[in-house]
């Protein structure tokens, strides 16, 4: 039995749900190691099956482990294999993950009658914060690998040069690497580095700008996610002070993540800190989230996150200002809990950079 079978099994019996189907396709990676679009995981306390169509046949029989798989195609549906299997396993009733439609759970239960189906409690999501040293490493890798990437991306750097133009030569150099972007680059400048989410344009950089880099790599299905600020030219006492009032906030609210504590109260650290000058009040989201098999991982870091620190939790840092019609500043890194504080994964440094 692979190690997430077995933590699986033990949250199911200590919650007492007889039988569980797992069919997200980060939840299905984390217990099977399938990476394909379509299979799920049918689960009960003694025994667990993997079932996909023949599109993936191969690829299942390659990846997944710890559990038999069983494939079909035409005339054969999913619906006719799942209610075999339900049959076969002696399954009466079911819990069905919550990310589910209703639409999907509404077909299951005219499909299945005979069968009660019932939303699942948060069993996955605390088991998959606690990372194994495998799923360390990978993460690892892709945090190097995001360093790489801007430390390619320095000397094209310049005023003159688009934002979408850095955009694509971000993505170009991952894929040259064999890998790919985690999430859409943010690459914003000037008085769209204001915006937390914004999207690189034709804008061209020019000196006295603000330039935000958002962006993270994929290795073997984990994901980093790293933000560094520059100032395009010579950076003036107003960059030096915002940009050092979120570098402090990142620095203590690293410093304060560390088994024993929760999520709110890093949360608060970093807002504190910025409070020192104001500039809490330009900062509209939370400190971080989770980071593993999907770049939001489980868990938060924010005023209204439920979350203890432990070790082996991957988190995000990465406060932010935000200032409309100036610019703003944001600072990521990613971060391993350890058994006695914190290692930080990504290393691109974090001082004020003045480029072109």
């Amino acid at each position: 039995m692979t190690q997430p079978l077995h933590r699986l099994r033990s949250a199911l019996a200590a919650a007492d749900v007889p039988a569980l189907l797992v069919n997200s396709r980060a939840n299905v990676r984390w217990l099977t190691g399938f990476s394909g679009s379509f299979g799920m995981a049918l689960v009960t306390a003694e025994e667990a099956v993997f079932i996909t169509d023949s599109r993936y046949a191969i690829q299942a029989g390659e990846q997944v482990v710890g559990l038999p798989v069983v494939s079909f195609g035409a005339p054969k549906t999913m619906k006719d294999v799942l209610a075999e299997q339900l049959a076969s396993l002696g399954v009466d009733q079911i819990a069905f993950e919550t990310s589910n439609t209703f639409a999907q759970v509404r077909d299951w239960e005219r499909d299945h009658a005979g069968v009660a189906w019932i939303p699942a409690p948060n069993l996955l999501a605390p088991l998959r914060q606690i990372k194994t040293e495998s799923e360390v490493e990978k993460i690892r890798a892709a945090c190097r690998l995001a360093d790489a990437t801007l430390e390619h991306l320095l000397p094209r750097i310049q005023p003159g040069v688009a934002e979408m133009d850095v955009q694509i030569e971000l993505e170009f150099y991952l894929r040259r690497q064999g890998s790919s972007v985690s999430f859409e680059p943010i690459v914003v400048s000037g008085p769209n580095s204001a915006r937390p989410h914004g999207k690189a344009t034709d804008r061209r950089l020019q000196s006295g700008d603000f330039l935000t880099i958002d962006m993270g790599a994929w290795v073997d299905g984990y994901a980093s996610d790293i933000t560094r600020t520059f100032v395009i030219g010579r950076a003036d006492d107003r960059h030096r002070e915002v940009y050092g009032q979120v570098l402090e906030a990142q620095l203590a609210s690293i410093e304060a993540l560390k088994p024993g504590t929760t999520g709110v109260e890093v949360d608060r650290i970093a807002r504190e800190a910025l409070d020192r000058r104001d500039l809490a009040r330009h900062f509209g989201h939370g400190l971080g989230h989770g980071l593993g098999l999907e770049v939001h991982d489980p868990g938060s870091l924010s005023p209204r996150s439920q979350d203890s620190i432990l070790p082996g939790q991957v988190w995000t840092i990465e406060p932010g200002v935000y200032i409309e019609g100036y610019g703003g500043v944001r600072i990521e890194d990613d971060v391993l809990v350890t058994e006695t504080g914190n290692e930080i994964l990504t290393s691109f440094p974090k001082d004020l950079m003045e480029l072109g």
